[in-house]
């Protein structure tokens, strides 16, 4: 059975993941974290998530995948010590020194894509130094997958969704060129996000930062669009791949537990044996869905061949206008009370979101103040009845379209 493996930067989206059925959560630390600017865990906070995972039978995998100093790998050792004590389940890793140091402890180790495996050769050897799955290369075809697994000797892990990287496995030095800053130690700032322009020795321009025809994709020519598999899960399911990778590590748990729903769905689909009479009635929906939340349109990666068109900005069809927080909940009527300091009215769809709520998404459809119903309300308390269980001090959030906010 294939394990649907998601992205975390805090609890919240830990929670996101786990309640909409990852079977593990992937969390990065300082330090050592691929995401180090915007995706910090404490350690402390890692036991409490292991703890937690572990409650609901799911997994957590510790990412410690940069390029590291001897300096770090002192520092690197005492973690290590933490963390096999919280009993952290994998350790995604791929500089050579860590792995010497981490195979002679308890925690599986895991392959991060920045050692970019392309051939079973080279998981014989990290085979050799402990290492029990790996993920692949993002630059491989199906094919290339279908081989690699049929003679591997260890789990092999591919990315199905998110943000695909210019640079091969990430190994980019554009931030460091440009703003002094290691994207391989954590760091990048995305330059490739930009616009460009393209001029030659001879002052040739292909300036391509005012396209004609409004044609903005073309302005971005080293932002590759996003990867999304959700029409490909029979292919993925049957080239025998152990774990599926939701790429997403910076971002918001409403991404999570939108994209973790919607794989999850579509792999239970094809379990169940469902998928050819099923698909074309679900396949819309969850295209919907993951379109919803933050994307740069979206392309399958290297999976049928080299993709070539680049993205947008954001693609997103909504934003979270922040507007409130959970002052109260009342469990046994499921109703809450809520602060809120900008509008709201009946008919809107609201994000909730909290540590241990994760996120959750809800349509209002009556609202009350002292008593009596009302249609909308610009500020103040007002108790909302959810379907969902949601929690004191969670944060709240007005689902608005992108249209509607360009108005």
């Amino acid at each position: 059975m294939v394990e649907l493996l998601a992205p975390a930067k805090d609890k919240r989206c830990v929670s996101a993941a786990i309640n909409n059925n990852a079977d593990s959560v992937y969390v990065g630390i300082t330090d050592y974290n691929m995401r180090a600017n915007v995706a910090n865990i404490s350690l402390d906070d890692i036991e409490d998530i292991v703890k937690y995972c572990h409650d609901y039978d799911k997994k957590v995998y510790v990412c410690t995948n940069t390029i590291v100093s001897d300096n770090q790998l002192v520092k690197y050792k005492k973690q290590l010590e933490k963390l096999e004590s919280f009993d952290v389940d994998a350790l995604i890793i791929s500089d050579m020194g860590m792995i010497n140091i981490a195979k002679d402890s308890s925690i599986p180790l895991h392959l991060s894509v920045q050692a970019n495996i392309t051939n079973v050769e080279a998981l014989k050897l990290y085979n050799e130094l402990g290492v029990t799955r790996a993920v692949l290369s993002r630059e491989l075809s199906l094919e290339d997958i279908k081989r690699i697994k049929r003679n591997s000797p260890i789990e092999i892990e591919t990315f199905i969704h998110g943000a695909m990287c210019v640079a091969i496995s990430g190994r980019c030095f554009l931030s460091s060129y440009f703003y002094n800053r290691n994207a391989n130690c954590g760091e990048c700032l995305q330059p490739c996000r930009q616009e460009w322009r393209i001029q030659s020795h001879d002052d040739k321009e292909l300036i391509l930062t005012a396209p004609e025809d409004n044609d903005i994709e073309k302005s971005r020519l080293l932002s590759p669009r996003d990867m999304c598999m959700i029409e490909h899960i029979p292919q993925l399911m049957e080239a025998g791949i152990d774990a599926f990778k939701i790429e997403g590590r910076a971002r918001a748990p409403d991404y999570v537990a939108t994209v973790t729903k919607c794989y999850s769905d579509a792999i239970k689909l094809y379990q169940l044996d469902k998928w050819d009479e099923s698909s074309e009635k679900y396949l819309p929906q969850w295209k919907n869905e993951l379109k919803g939340v933050f994307n740069r349109g979206f392309d399958t990666g290297f999976y049928f061949r080299v993709p070539k068109q680049c993205s947008c900005d954001n693609e997103a069809t909504y934003k979270k206008v922040d507007i409130g927080q959970i002052t109260n909940y009342y469990k046994k009527i499921n109703v809450a009370e809520l602060k809120l300091w900008d509008e709201l009215k009946v008919g809107d769809t609201i994000i909730i979101q909290g540590n241990k709520t994760g996120s959750v998404t809800e349509e209002v459809e009556s609202m009350q103040v002292d008593g009596r119903n009302i249609e909308s309300i610009s500020e103040g308390l007002v108790g909302i009845k959810f379907n969902n269980v949601v929690r004191e001090n969670d944060h709240v959030y007005k689902k608005v379209p992108i249209k509607e906010l360009s108005l």
